[in-house]
C-alpha cells in the first residue's frame, strides 16, 4: 500500500512529537491541497500554521521541523516552505508510477474503504448513515435538463460516499400534497374540455406543455367517461403517470433510490413509526418554538440566525410547503441518520438557514444537515441558446437529452463542472466525434488501447505481468 500525502506528512510530525521538537499530543485536522500551480509542488499542507497557537513558535519554525522529517521519505523528491508557513511537498516519479501498478491489481476496488477491514478510527465513512435526498422534483411534469444535472450529482455523490465506507440511503421526495397538484387536475380537465370543443383559459398557475395533451388523451381513453370527473381522482391518475414517466427515465439515466419518500404520510398520524404533523408542532410549540399571531401559526427562525420568522399555518388553515419540510426533516432523523445532505436547485439557497433552524429546534446538530446547490443548466444547439418555459411546456426534457446523446455523454457533461457552478450543455458538442467533446475523446483513447492489445495479440506478443511491467518508461511529464 502506497503512504499517502496525509500518512507522510502525519508521520513527520510523530517523529517530531518523539524527538520532542512538537509537544502538542492533540493534532488538529490537517488540510491537504494540490496547489494550483505546478511550482508550488505536487501537495501543500497548513499543518505548521494549525500548531502555531499550541506550540507557542513561529509557523515557519514549526515549518522547517515538519520539512525536516518529511525529506526522510524516500517518496518525497523536495520539500520547500513558502509564504507564512505553507509547507509544499515535491513527489518522486517513483511514487506516482507505483500507483500504477497499485490501481491495476486493486481493480475496481481501488480507492475503496471497507470499515471492517481497517483498524479503529481509519476508516472515513465507518460505516456511518447518511440520508441522500436528491431530484426530488415536483411530479406536475417530466423531468427536464435541470434534473439531469441534479441527479447526475446526486448519484456520483451517493457512489463516492459508499465508496469511502459510508451506509448511504438515497431517496426522493415526492411533493404529492400541495397545490400543485391540483393545478395539474385543474390544467387536464381544462385540455380534455377544449378537446372536446368548449371554450376554456389556463390560468397563470396551470401547466400548458404537449404531455398535457397526452395526459388527457390517456385517460379519457381509460375511462371512457365524461369531462364531469373528481379533480382528486384526475390527480391520483396524472401523478401515478407521471411518477412512472420519472421512474423510467431515472432509470434509463442509471439513478436508482432506496425510497420514494411520499409527502401525503406526513400528514398521517402512524402506529408510531413518525408523528404526525399536528403532534410535532404542537411539540413545537411547548418548547416555545411555534406561537399564534394574526391568525397564523408561526415557527420562530429568527432565534435561530434567520432573518424573520416563518409562517406553518396560514390564517386560512392551509398548510405551508415550510411546514411540510419540518415534519420531513425531522422524520428523517426519527429514521436514525447521522447526516442529512439535500441536493437542491441554486434557487433554493434563501431557504437553507430557515431549515437548519428547523434541525436545531428538533435537538440535532445544525452541521449534521448539508445542502449542497446545484446551478441551472443553459441549454444550446451548435451555440444557439434553446429556450426552457416549465409552464409553456416548452423546455426540453432529460428524456430527449437521453434518446438524443446517450446517457453516458449526458453524465459526463452533468459532471464536468462544480455542480454550483454554471454549465452550459451544448447537445452538438455532446454527439461530436472530434477532440473538443471530451466524451468521445475518452471513448476514443479507450479504442486506440483496445486496438493496441488486439494487434499485440495478433501478433503473438504477450502482456508481461503487472509487476514486471517496466512503468519507468513513463518518463515524460504528460505521462506522469
Amino acid at each position: 500500500m502506497i503512504a499517502t500525502a496525509s500518512d507522510i506528512i502525519k508521520t513527520a510530525i510523530e517523529n517530531c512529537k518523539k524527538a520532542g521538537t512538537i509537544k502538542t499530543e492533540k493534532l488538529p485536522d490537517i488540510i491537504i491541497e494540490k496547489p494550483k500551480k505546478d511550482e508550488f509542488g505536487d501537495f501543500a499542507t497548513n499543518a505548521a500554521m494549525l500548531l502555531t497557537k499550541q506550540e507557542g513558535k513561529p509557523p515557519r519554525q514549526i515549518a522547517e521541523l515538519i520539512a525536516k522529517e518529511i525529506k526522510q521519505s524516500g517518496d518525497v523528491k523536495k520539500v520547500e516552505i513558502a509564504g507564512p508557513g505553507f509547507i509544499n511537498l515535491f513527489m518522486q516519479d517513483d511514487y506516482w508510477l507505483g500507483f500504477l501498478k497499485e490501481i491495476h491489481i486493486a481493480g475496481e476496488k481501488f480507492g475503496k474503504s471497507d470499515p471492517r477491514l481497517m483498524p479503529a478510527g481509519t476508516s472515513i465513512g465507518a460505516g456511518k448513515k447518511i440520508l441522500l435526498e436528491f431530484v426530488s422534483a415536483n411530479p406536475t411534469g417530466p423531468l427536464h435538463i435541470g434534473h439531469g444535472r441534479g441527479a447526475a450529482f446526486g448519484d456520483a455523490l451517493a457512489r463516492l460516499l459508499k465508496a469511502a465506507g459510508y451506509n448511504v440511503f438515497t431517496e426522493f421526495y415526492v411533493n404529492d400534497a400541495g397545490a400543485q397538484v391540483k393545478n395539474l387536475a385543474e390544467s387536464i380537465l381544462l385540455r380534455i374540455k377544449q378537446e372536446a370543443g368548449e371554450k376554456v383559459e389556463f390560468g397563470a398557475d396551470h401547466y400548458k406543455g404537449e404531455y398535457i395533451s397526452k395526459l388527457a388523451a390517456v385517460y379519457r381513453g381509460l375511462t371512457k367517461k365524461g369531462v364531469e370527473e373528481s379533480k382528486e381522482e384526475i390527480g391520483r391518475f396524472a401523478l401515478q403517470t407521471i411518477l412512472e414517466w420519472i421512474k423510467k427515465d431515472l432509470s434509463d439515466f442509471h439513478v436508482t433510490f432506496d425510497n420514494w419518500f411520499r409527502e401525503k404520510s406526513l400528514y398521517e398520524t402512524t402506529d408510531g413509526s413518525h408523528r404526525g404533523l399536528p403532534l410535532l408542532i404542537q411539540e413545537l410549540k411547548d418548547k416555545g418554538f411555534v406561537y399564534e399571531e394574526g391568525g397564523a401559526t408561526w415557527f420562530k427562525s429568527t432565534v435561530f440566525g434567520d432573518d424573520k420568522d416563518r409562517v406553518i399555518k396560514k390564517e386560512n388553515g392551509e398548510l405551508t410547503y415550510f411546514a411540510s419540510d419540518i415534519a420531513y426533516h425531522h422524520d428523517k432523523y426519527e429514521r436514525g441518520f447521522d447526516t442529512l445532505i439535500n441536493i437542491w436547485g441554486a434557487d433554493h439557497h434563501g431557504y437553507i438557514p430557515r431549515i437548519k433552524s428547523v434541525v436545531q429546534a428538533l435537538g440535532h446538530d445544525k452541521e449534521s444537515l448539508k445542502v449542497l446547490l446545484v446551478q441551472m443548466v443553459s441549454l444550446s444547439r451548435g451555440g444557439q441558446p434553446v429556450t426552457m418555459s416549465k409552464r409553456a411546456g416548452e423546455y426540453v426534457t432529460l428524456r430527449e437529452v437521453l434518446d438524443e446523446v446517450g446517457s453516458d455523454a449526458c453524465r459526463f457533461f452533468f459532471l464536468m463542472r462544480k455542480s454550483d457552478a454554471h454549465l452550459e450543455f451544448d447537445l452538438e458538442l455532446a454527439k461530436k466525434q472530434a477532440p473538443e467533446n471530451p466524451v468521445f475523446y475518452v471513448q476514443y483513447a479507450h479504442a486506440r488501447i483496445c486496438s493496441i492489445i488486439k494487434h499485440a495479440k495478433e501478433k503473438g506478443i504477450s502482456f508481461p505481468k503487472t509487476e514486471d511491467a517496466d512503468i519507468k518508461l513513463l518518463s515524460l511529464k504528460e505521462e506522469l
